[in-house]
């Protein structure tokens, strides 16, 4: 499979040789990256984006790239993120397809694509990588870190392990670690790849995909993303409107919430390489700050330095629960830092501070105009 790279996106090389948490090395490694908004003089307004699972680097249009990035409504002149005050600096993560280097991309040794020899991957790795960059770019003190679901775990790490790079933070439906219902989720999403024939062992080539078990992992993930609530109101009990006939599938969709789960599916495979599914989801499942940090998680959370910090959660959230924001505050509270905490009743779930610009921006807005 080919990594799927933004038109406009950027690179930093990571250092000759990369040394992962968990054993291995990657050799002339790269991270994608793309930046929006105007640096100023004194080089303090960077705001530094970290994403989720699945996001590219392209957070934003810019005068390289108009079309609209994953985090649109977010990022912009005159939006939540003001890019007419800050320069913003999103990263791809390390192991992902979408221009960082990953499962799919050429193993120097051989020419071939990693695929299953890719090292294991951390979470702590895709900080280190991130912060990596933002030194790169000449950067030594960032104004705010973001980052939201797996990135705001990203986040975390890269606090713990780069003390000083900054002083603030806006963590959003986050984590210190995963609970045992999202790693059953994720946990059944690997084995829906890992049980499609056509994923061969990570073996597989553009002709040979594994459509099956992506289309059902995404499906999946869709299922939690949002709440039962959002699906109730949005759909009900609606029907697709299909002529029986002698053409049906048998037990083929029938209902509209059949139909938008497909769509989705659709649109994300093919799209997305099924082994950086594989590798970035496992490293959400195996990230815990306090053992990454040789402590607890309150202990590592309590040493982090920082002056000012924004936690939101959603309360229809079930993949990190409003109790693990909770868990971030009193951690933060009990050291340096200024706390301030949101919950937000959202009927969008996880996926509520991509989607649910009017909850969601105000807050951020305000704490970022205050720093």
């Amino acid at each position: 499979m080919a990594e799927f790279v933004p038109p406009a996106t950027r690179f930093v090389d990571l250092p000759a040789a990369f040394g992962m948490r968990l054993g291995g090395v990657l050799h002339g490694a790269r991270i994608a990256y793309e930046t929006v908004g105007e640096l100023n003089a004194a080089r303090d307004n960077v705001v530094l984006v970290v994403t989720g699972l699945s996001p590219s680097a392209h957070v934003a249009a810019h005068p390289d790239d108009p079309t609209p990035g994953w985090w649109e409504a977010m990022v912009g002149p005159g939006k939540p993120i003001d890019t007419r005050r800050w320069h913003v600096v999103c990263v791809n993560s390390l192991g992902s397809c979408m221009g960082s280097t990953g499962p799919p991309s050429p193993d120097p040794a051989t020419g071939e694509p990693y695929r299953l020899r890719f090292p294991d991957l951390s979470v702590e790795d895709i900080a280190d990588a991130a912060a990596w960059v933002v030194r790169a770019l000449g950067h030594e003190r960032l104004a705010c870190v973001v980052g939201a679901s797996m990135g705001g775990m990203t986040a975390l790490a890269l606090l713990a392990r780069h003390p000083g790079l900054t002083r603030n933070h806006v963590n959003i439906s986050s984590a210190v670690h995963s609970l045992p219902f999202s790693i059953a989720v994720r946990s059944f999403q690997r084995e829906a790849i890992r049980t499609d024939p056509r994923w061969d062992s990570g073996r597989y080539h553009e002709d040979s995909y594994p459509d099956q078990g992506m289309r059902t992992a995404r499906k999946l993930g869709m299922m939690t993303y949002r709440s039962a609530a959002e699906w109730d109101a949005r759909f009900g009990r609606s029907r697709v409107v299909a002529e029986p006939g002698a053409g049906a599938t048998p037990f083929g969709t029938e209902f509209e919430v059949e139909r938008y789960l497909e769509c989705h599916a659709q649109r994300f495979t093919r799209r997305f390489d099924p082994n950086s599914y594989l590798y970035l989801s496992r490293s959400m499942d195996w990230f815990d700050l306090g053992e990454s940090c040789g402590g607890t998680p309150e202990e590592a959370l309590a040493a982090l330095r920082l002056d000012k910090a924004l936690v939101i959660g959603v309360q229809t959230d079930v993949l990190f629960p409003l109790r693990q924001q909770r868990q971030i505050v009193e951690g933060l509270s009990a050291g340096s830092a200024d706390v301030g905490f949101l919950a937000l009743e959202s009927p969008q779930g996880h996926d509520a501070f991509l989607v649910d610009t009017a909850r969601f921006g105000p807050p951020v807005s305000k704490f970022l105009s205050e720093l």
